[in-house]
C-alpha cells in the first residue's frame, strides 16, 4: 500500500476559499503557486520511519466554529487546557477553522502588541506579515507538506512584540479541533522585535479517536537582536489525526530562544524542531517530552545550527514508549564554519515499558569549524527491574512503582522547562498517557 497524496482540493476551490475570506492578492496568489508545487514536489524523507500508508489526505478542509463571547462561558475541558492562574486577557481561541475567542490587553495593545489571528493580520498587518510568512523560516516548497499547508491554511495566529516591549505574563493560544474530521492547517508567525521578551504557549487538542483527519502545522519564530521568546506547547491530538509539524527558530545577536514543546499526540506524528543561531552570542535550549502508546508511529527531529559566534545550542528529549508504539529521536547539532567558540550539547533517552515498545536515538554531532565545544549522550533502554523491586519491597504496588519510576525519567525536562503553566499540563497529560 502507498500513501495517497494528490491533494484533495484543487485550484479552482483553493480560489474560491480565499475570495471568501477576502484574502490579499499576494497571498491568493502564494496559495495557488503552492497548489502547483504540492502536485510535484516529495514527502519529507524520513530515514527510519514509513509513512507510505499515512493518512494525508482524508479530512474536511473548512469548518466553522461557534462563537464563545464571554471567558466565562469557556467549556471546562478548555479551561482545564489555561490553567488555574488564566485570566480573559491576551488569549485566543481556536474552534476548527474560526476564531471563536479572543482578547488582548488594552495595556498591551497600547504598547504596540500585535496578537489576533493570521488572516485578519494578513489585512491589518499585511507589511508584516508579507515580511515574514514562508520567507526565511519555512520554506513553501521544502517538500509536499510544506506546499500543502501554504496551499491549504485555514487557521492560525500572529503575534508581534515591538522593540523594547517585555510582555510580563503569556500569551495564550488554544487550537480545538472539535468536528472529529475538521483538518488544521495551522500556522503561527511570531515576531520579537529587538530588546523585546514574550513567553507563547499553545495547546493543540481534538476528539476523533476513530475518526480520520490531518493537522498540518508550521510555527516560524524570529527573534531579535537582544530579544528573548519563550514557546511552549503541548500537543495532544487523538488517535484519528495524523500529525506533521515542523517548528522553525531564527535567532539574532545576544538573542535566546526557549523551546519547551509536549509532544503528546495520540496518533502517527512527523516533528520537526529546527533553529538557526544567526547573531553572535545566540541561545537556543530545545526540550521535549514524549509519549507514545497503543501502535502509533513517530518520528521526531531536533536541530540547531550555530552560525554565530559564543552561541550556545542545547538540545534535551525524553522519550516513554508503551504498548506497540515507535518513535524515532533525532538529535542534529550543526556548527558552521566560522561560528567560532560555538557551544552544542544534545543528550536524547527513551524508556520502554512494554516488549512491543521500540525507541532510537540518534545523536548526531556536524562540526565544520574547529575552536567550538560539543557533546552528546544517548540511551534506550527498559524500565529497570531493580529499581522497580526496590520500591516493590517497601510496600509500593508494581503500578505506583511503574508510575514513580517514569516521572523521575520525565522529570528532568518536565521541570527544567521554563513555562510553569506547560510543565502542569504535561504532567497532567503524562498521567492519563501512561497510567
Amino acid at each position: 500500500m502507498t500513501v495517497e497524496t494528490q491533494l484533495p482540493y484543487d485550484k479552482e476551490y483553493i480560489t474560491q476559499y480565499s475570495e471568501r475570506r477576502n484574502e490579499p492578492q499576494w497571498f491568493r496568489d502564494t496559495r495557488l503557486k503552492a497548489a502547483d508545487l504540492a502536485e510535484d514536489l516529495a514527502m519529507p524523507k524520513l530515514e527510519k520511519t514509513r509513512i507510505r500508508d499515512w493518512n494525508f489526505t482524508n479530512f474536511k478542509h473548512d469548518v466553522s466554529g461557534k462563537k464563545i463571547e464571554k471567558f466565562e462561558d469557556l467549556p471546562e475541558k478548555i479551561r482545564v487546557l489555561l490553567g488555574e492562574k488564566s485570566t480573559s486577557d491576551n488569549l485566543i481561541i481556536v474552534r476548527n477553522n474560526d476564531v471563536a475567542y479572543a482578547s488582548l490587553s488594552k495595556e498591551l495593545e497600547d504598547q504596540g502588541v500585535v496578537f489576533k489571528d493570521i488572516f485578519t493580520a494578513m489585512s491589518e498587518n499585511e507589511d508584516l506579515v508579507k515580511q515574514y510568512f514562508m520567507q526565511e523560516g519555512v520554506s513553501v516548497d521544502e517538500n509536499k507538506l510544506t506546499a500543502r499547508h501554504a496551499a491549504l491554511l485555514n487557521s492560525g495566529v500572529f503575534l508581534y512584540v515591538p522593540k523594547n516591549v517585555q510582555v510580563e505574563q503569556p500569551i495564550q493560544v488554544v487550537f480545538w479541533q472539535e468536528d472529529p474530521e475538521a483538518a488544521l492547517f495551522n500556522h503561527v508567525l511570531l515576531v520579537a522585535d529587538q530588546n523585546s521578551e514574550v513567553t507563547y504557549v499553545e495547546n493543540y487538542v481534538s476528539q476523533n479517536k476513530t475518526e480520520q483527519s490531518v493537522a498540518n502545522i508550521v510555527s516560524e519564530v524570529f527573534v531579535l537582536d537582544n530579544a528573548k521568546v519563550s514557546y511552549g506547547a503541548v500537543d495532544n491530538f487523538e488517535k484519528g489525526t495524523t500529525t506533521y509539524v515542523n517548528r522553525r527558530g531564527r535567532v539574532g545577536r545576544d538573542a535566546r530562544l526557549e523551546w519547551a514543546l509536549g509532544q503528546m499526540n495520540d496518533g502517527n506524528t512527523i516533528s520537526e524542531n529546527l533553529t538557526h543561531l544567526l547573531g553572535d552570542n545566540g541561545i537556543c535550549n530545545a526540550k521535549s517530552v514524549s509519549v507514545g502508546r497503543g501502535d502509533q508511529k513517530q518520528d521526531f527531529t531536533a536541530k540547531i545550527v550555530n552560525h554565530g559566534k559564543e552561541t550556545d545550542a542545547y538540545i534535551l528529549q525524553h522519550g516513554v514508549m508503551k504498548d506497540k508504539a515507535a518513535s524515532i529521536f533525532n538529535g542534529i547539532g550543526k556548527i558552521e564554519h566560522g561560528g567560532t567558540k560555538a557551544n552544542a550539547e544534545q543528550e536524547s533517552r527513551v524508556l520502554m515499558l512494554s516488549e512491543g515498545a521500540r525507541g532510537d536515538a540518534n545523536p548526531i554531532l556536524l562540526i565544520d569549524e574547529d575552536d567550538v565545544t560539543a557533546g552528546h549522550a544517548a540511551s534506550v533502554g527498559r524500565v529497570d527491574p531493580i529499581q522497580l523491586f526496590y520500591l516493590m519491597s517497601r510496600g509500593i504496588s508494581q503500578q505506583e512503582a511503574e508510575r514513580l519510576v517514569i516521572h523521575g525519567f520525565l522529570s528532568p525536562v518536565v521541570n527544567d522547562i521554563p513555562i510553569e503553566t506547560v510543565q502542569n499540563q504535561l504532567r497532567e497529560v503524562i498521567e492519563g498517557k501512561v497510567y
